[in-house]
């Protein structure tokens, strides 16, 4: 079958979920041709990028202004690839402020569009419901309650799990690396991990709060060590950077590329509010959750925010199985409850035992791997005009994995 796809991705982690959807793809039929705008992981699985746009995540208003005449001009450009009429069909994944315009120029050219890793409009910007209705096609869900509120508005929407499942059930883990944070002499049970975000923004905001609780933590539990699993280099280097010359002898290792590997050694965690909550969850790995916002972006937040929480296997869960904060204005109250919660995952028994069966729960109920293939699937299906294709045998493509 020869077809094209193009995608469009401007997240991280939306770069890794759809270099699975691309690996999976590729597997059904290799004569498909994929491109579009993404960053490197899909560049390995076999996606031709005419952009790496995940060098330009940003979040919120502030961040996006100085960058809106870059974006058209990325618009832009896609425009010019649907207008040669070599496209059969566009993905987005994720990113909704930048692919709602990729989106309305794909229908300009009668290009059918799937959103696939929806925007979270049953959270927050529901207004925007039309918009999505007038320029995507069809959704592929990655949580439950998509599907329902999108059929409820009249979209099709096709659910197909959250491709982080897939992420942890394919990955290939350094055997030799779990083994030296575990053999050390104090064992997994006083290794914490720390997980500072992907993006740059987060890391600068979250990573002094952390800093001090890690400071904090060490004084009370000295046999406790700290993994810090770090997106990229530059951001690694910025977080050794803070530390000070009292700092020297804190038990903390950095590492870049291993997040999989520091969550599924640690007992516990503390981390910046992100998808990446997922894996935790699949791994067992319980975690204490902040997000340091502004206090224009939190007032905002508080009139279009639908939720009670920010961390995804919350919103599964019909209780706080993550404890988290969202903090705005001094440091203090954020460094407590980091320092508080971690210690309690330590040394409270009981408490700990609680977090893990809630997480088991939530696991047995979610955490199935297959969403890349389905997604996968789906798309070859809508390729084929809409014949039902033989089923292939699930292939766990092993994709370097960088920390979300």
């Amino acid at each position: 079958m020869s077809a094209n796809i193009f995608f469009s991705v401007g997240e991280p982690s939306g770069d890794q979920h759809a270099a699975r959807m691309v690996s999976q793809i590729l597997a059904l039929d290799s004569t498909i041709q994929l491109r579009g705008f993404g960053g490197q992981a899909m560049r390995d699985a076999g996606c031709r990028l005419d952009r790496d746009l995940t060098q330009h995540a940003v979040v919120g208003l502030i961040e996006v202004v100085p960058k809106l005449r870059q974006f058209f001009q990325f618009a832009d450009e896609a425009e010019e690839i649907f207008r040669q009429g070599n496209v059969d069909a566009v993905v987005l994944v994720d990113f909704p402020g930048f692919n709602w315009h990729i989106a309305k120029r794909a229908k300009k050219y009668g290009i059918p569009v799937y959103y696939y890793c929806p925007p979270q409009l049953w959270a927050w910007g529901g207004w925007r419901i039309k918009k999505m209705k007038r320029s995507v096609d069809h959704v592929l869900a990655v949580l439950p309650v998509e599907k329902d509120y999108f059929e409820s508005h009249g979209l099709p929407t096709t659910f197909v799990g959250h491709p982080f499942f897939d992420a942890v059930a394919c990955q290939s883990l350094d055997h030799q690396l779990l083994d030296r944070f575990r053999n050390t002499g104090i064992g997994g049970e006083h290794l914490v991990a720390v997980l500072p975000g992907s993006r740059e923004h987060e890391v600068h905001s979250n990573w002094p709060l952390m800093l001090e609780a890690i400071r904090r933590l060490h004084r009370a539990n000295p046999r406790t060590r700290f993994l810090v699993a770090a997106y990229r280099d530059r951001q690694c280097l910025w977080c050794r950077d803070q530390m000070i010359e009292e700092d020297r002898d804190l038990p903390v290792e950095f590492f870049v590329g291993r997040t999989s590997e520091v969550i599924e050694a640690a007992r516990c965690a503390m981390m910046v509010s992100g998808s990446v909550s997922l894996e935790l969850m699949a791994r067992r790995t319980p975690a204490a959750v902040v997000y340091r916002v502004g206090r224009v972006l939190h007032t905002v937040g508080k009139h279009i925010l639908k939720l009670d929480s920010i961390t995804l296997p919350n919103l599964m869960s019909d209780r706080k199985v993550f404890p988290e904060m969202v903090s705005v204005g001094k440091t203090e109250p954020a460094i407590d409850f980091l320092t508080q919660s971690v210690h309690a995952m330590l040394n409270d028994h009981f408490y700990f035992q609680g977090l893990l069966a809630s997480l088991d729960g939530l696991r047995e109920k979610y955490a199935q791997p297959g969403a890349s293939q389905r997604a996968a699937a789906f798309m070859h299906r809508q390729l084929a005009n809409g014949e039902e294709m033989p089923q292939k045998r699930e292939n766990c493509t092993d994709l370097t994995r960088r920390a979300a």
